[in-house]
């Protein structure tokens, strides 16, 4: 039987005295994400020991002999939404071992944005909600769930998608996460940048398919340069 705190957990042995930023991710669908963690950043912050990535099925939680995690919303109307129960254990499981914010991904949410992202990396820990369906039982929400954030304003069948954005966004932004420590500085709506898009980037060859790379970035003037980055800014 898959799920319970120990299941589909990845960390790795990293040393230091700090704390991993934990991340525990609740979903029906646990296999969506085993690829994307293992590579990139995240990969190697989790090799590193730096983070740690929990995963938990839902349906492990379920007292139903089914395992079922859905049934027909009162009141009628189309599609299924998620029951109360499995989720509720799930949560009060994991929350044993992880003190931060239960987030529960959804199209109602508040947009994510760079500053939601960098507000989320000076936590310890995450739990997201992943719902699927038309959604899970409002009293999960009113009983568990810390904050609302959706990613766009546009409907998902899940919310599987939407965690892999706010876990690679805000573990990009904590300490160390990035080789260069100004990278994440001069991202696009960095404070940096005003809040705006980057400015454009350029590099080997000078010329390709007959455009050739501004003379600015090419006579090592840092004030120059930074005049027409400035101006580049989107």
């Amino acid at each position: 039987e898959r799920g319970r705190l120990q299941a589909r957990a990845i960390s790795g042995t990293g040393g230091g005295d700090a704390s991993p930023y934990r991340w525990d991710i609740l979903t029906i669908f646990p296999d969506i994400f085993q690829d994307y963690v293992a590579e990139g950043v995240l990969g190697r912050e989790i090799k590193k020991g730096t983070v740690e990535v929990h995963f938990h099925d839902i349906r492990a939680y379920s007292k139903d002999k089914h395992k079922k995690v859905d049934n027909t919303p009162y009141g009628g109307g189309a599609g299924m939404v998620m029951t109360p129960q499995p989720i509720y254990d799930c949560i009060q499981a994991v929350k044993k071992e992880n003190g931060g914010p239960v987030i529960y991904l959804t199209p109602k949410g508040k947009t994510f944005t760079h500053k939601t992202a960098q507000r989320l990396a000076r936590k310890k820990g995450l739990i997201l909600l992943c719902g699927r369906y038309e959604g899970i039982d409002e009293r999960i929400i009113e009983l568990c769930v810390d904050e609302e954030i959706s990613i766009g304003k546009y409907v998902l069948t899940g919310g599987e998608l939407p965690a892999v954005v706010v876990v690679d966004a805000v573990t990009r932004l904590l300490p160390q996460a990035l080789g260069n420590k100004e990278s994440a500085k001069e991202d696009s709506f960095s404070e940096k940048c005003g809040g705006k898009k980057e400015y454009p980037h350029y590099t080997k060859p000078r010329e390709f398919k007959g455009l050739a790379v501004p003379e600015v970035l090419l006579q090592g003037n840092h004030a120059q340069i930074e005049k027409w980055r400035e101006k580049g800014l989107r």
